[in-house]
């Protein structure tokens, strides 16, 4: 074996170790992301990929909505994941890390409502930043759904402002004038952004997996800058992470999660559905049992439009569903709902 002889004069003494590559999918409610995690883990190939989830909510329907993915889901604790992030993500990774079985890429998707910043932060601003290698950021965007109004949320100002890739979802509901218009948005928030147009959140792996994209040295930056400060920020959340929706205020999201073990009427629901639901529910989704179906009915609510798809009961049939939006009334929601029951 022929031996080469280095001059180290000049090679940094501590190279970064690259670590376990990570992506972080963001993006709005209802934009699409469990879809789009789904299509990663349904064309993963060989990969062995891991998948952290979060909800913003006290039930997690998505995590029941994911293709299998056996032992590979580490589920991090209810509740919006800027709350979590100090404690509930680091240990989350690491689990992660620690298994026994050597893990090829993580994939973490954010709740809608997310900052995606802190959780940058997170792996460059701790002892992550040696073992992992955030690789890029996809923000999933609604192009149907998207609009001005969604600037009132700062949540989805930041998760275009932070994505390395931009995927433009749902195209094939919209007119070229209006994908035109929403592209125009986004370039205006965030020059020169990268966008791929989807639908039902297909794309080709290689474009977004292991591409490397997300600016390392500016989030390092940002960090030691800010530190104290973030510091101070997450310290305040915690003091407050009984009540999980309380820093979301300025954007006025709150959930109501519903759950019983009776079946609902298919027509009351679906009157409810049409003539009684609150418009400020901006999104809901959830796992629902009727009394005339034998089939597990999973529902996906965003804006105006609403689907429900029927597969096998994989457990015991229960009703379990969460509303977002804006302002809204649990009482009123909890006693409409209760009237759909049989």
């Amino acid at each position: 074996m022929n031996t080469i002889t280095l001059d180290t004069t000049n090679i940094i003494p501590e190279i970064p170790k690259q670590g376990m590559p990570v992506t972080i999918i963001t993006g709005f409610l209802g934009s699409g992301k469990t879809t789009l995690l789904n299509q990663i883990l349904q064309n993963k190939q060989d990969l062995k990929v891991a998948v952290l989830v979060n909800e913003f909510g006290d039930i997690n329907i998505d995590s029941q909505l994911l293709i299998s993915v056996d032992q590979d889901m580490v589920e991090l604790s209810n509740g919006c994941i800027c709350c979590t992030i100090n404690d509930g993500l680091v240990d989350a990774v690491y689990r992660v890390l620690e298994r026994e079985e050597r893990i090829d890429y993580l994939v973490i998707e954010t709740t809608g409502v997310a900052d995606p910043l802190p959780i940058i932060l997170t792996f460059f601003g701790t002892e992550l930043r040696d073992l992992t290698n955030i690789d890029s950021i996809l923000t999933v965007v609604d192009a149907e759904a998207f609009n001005e109004e969604h600037f009132q949320s700062e949540a989805a100002l930041k998760q275009i402002t932070y994505g390395d890739i931009i995927l433009l979802n749902k195209t094939d509901l919209v007119t070229a004038e209006k994908l035109q218009e929403v592209e125009n948005f986004i370039h205006d928030i965030k020059h020169g952004a990268r966008i791929l147009h989807t639908q039902y959140g297909e794309v080709a792996l290689p474009l977004i997996l292991d591409v490397g994209l997300t600016p390392k040295d500016q989030y390092i930056a940002i960090d030691n800058e800010d530190h104290h400060k973030h510091e101070h920020e997450h310290h305040h959340a915690h003091e407050h992470h009984h009540h999980h929706s309380d820093h979301l205020e300025n954007d006025g999201f709150v959930s109501i999660s519903f759950q019983t073990d009776r079946p609902f009427d298919v027509h009351k629901f679906e009157n409810f559905l049409t003539e009684e639901m609150p418009e400020n529910v901006f999104r809901a989704k959830g796992i629902l049992w009727f009394s005339d179906s034998d089939l597990r009915h999973i529902f996906q609510l965003s804006g105006p439009r609403y689907t429900l798809n029927a597969d096998e009961w994989p457990n015991q049939p229960k009703n379990q569903v969460v509303f977002v939006g804006r302002k809204l009334d649990n009482n009123e929601i909890y006693t409409k709902l209760n009237k759909c029951l049989l």
